[in-house]
């Protein structure tokens, strides 16, 4: 048996997210009906974290154990044959047999874009929320800061199933900034987990910001453990990107 590593790459419009749904279409189910084809067996395949429907990904890592013999450029070649055009592999290596996707990665990258001119063109409409109304663009690009470090989201996590665990929801931010880059404006952060609709929450919050409705001490309010409400809405789906998932080591080829 091996452990397989993927970058998988995926356009997240069609799909019910990342995770499998009995009777939905997602990234997870798809990858698992192909490599399950390809092994003669049920394959079960882990990633990085779940995306929500509509989100998209350029780097999503994902691992699974494999009987079959192939190497990894063939089976690269052999998914992508199979797989439908809007995910494709892009990456395919031999991994450690203790290799988890989610467990050892040490950061995660988002980026978020908002078009912000009159008119978004067809082909960008699927990939960016379009906002053509006055937003204070200055505020919002000083406010992003103000995520990083180490804090409770909770005010910034829509609610999970998991919620009854328990479990800490303090993240830690490493870099959180806003820039503009032609008719977009683009929010990248980066950071060692993410909460559900984390990061479009973050959007939504700093979208506020520059609507005038939110300043640094709203921020940082909604920041403190003791906040009892919710931070600004979420953002909608398709502006969201997986870029990218770090690791202290990569796998061995």
């Amino acid at each position: 048996m091996r452990r397989i590593r993927i970058t998988v790459a995926y356009d997240g419009t069609r799909y019910h997210g990342w995770q499998v749904q009995p009777g939905l279409a997602t990234i997870q189910s798809e990858l698992e009906r192909v490599l399950s084809d390809i092994d003669n067996r049920p394959v079960q395949v882990a990633g990085s974290g779940r995306t929500d429907a509509g989100v998209h990904a350029a780097g999503q890592v994902a691992a699974f154990d494999l009987e079959n013999r192939l190497p990894c450029p063939n089976l690269k070649k052999a998914m992508n044959r199979i797989l439908p055009g809007d995910i494709r592999i892009l990456d395919a290596a031999e991994a450690d047999p203790a290799f988890h996707p989610r467990f050892d990665a040490t950061s995660k990258t988002y980026e978020y874009r908002i078009w912000r001119a009159e008119v978004c063109p067809p082909m960008r409409r699927l990939y960016t929320f379009h906002f053509p109304y006055p937003l204070d663009e200055a505020a919002m690009i000083a406010a992003a800061p103000l995520l990083e470090g180490e804090h409770d989201f909770s005010a910034f996590a829509a609610s999970d199933e998991k919620d009854e665990l328990g479990r800490s929801k303090v993240r830690t931010i490493f870099s959180s900034r806003l820039f503009r880059d032609g008719d977009e404006l683009v929010y990248q952060v980066r950071g060692s987990g993410f909460l559900k609709h984390m990061v479009r929450i973050i959007v939504g919050t700093l979208k506020e910001v520059g609507k005038g409705n939110l300043d640094a001490a709203g921020i940082a309010a909604r920041l403190d453990p003791t906040y009892a409400g919710k931070a600004g809405p979420a953002a909608p789906a398709r502006g969201l990107c997986l870029l990218r998932v770090e690791y202290s080591s990569g796998p061995a080829c």
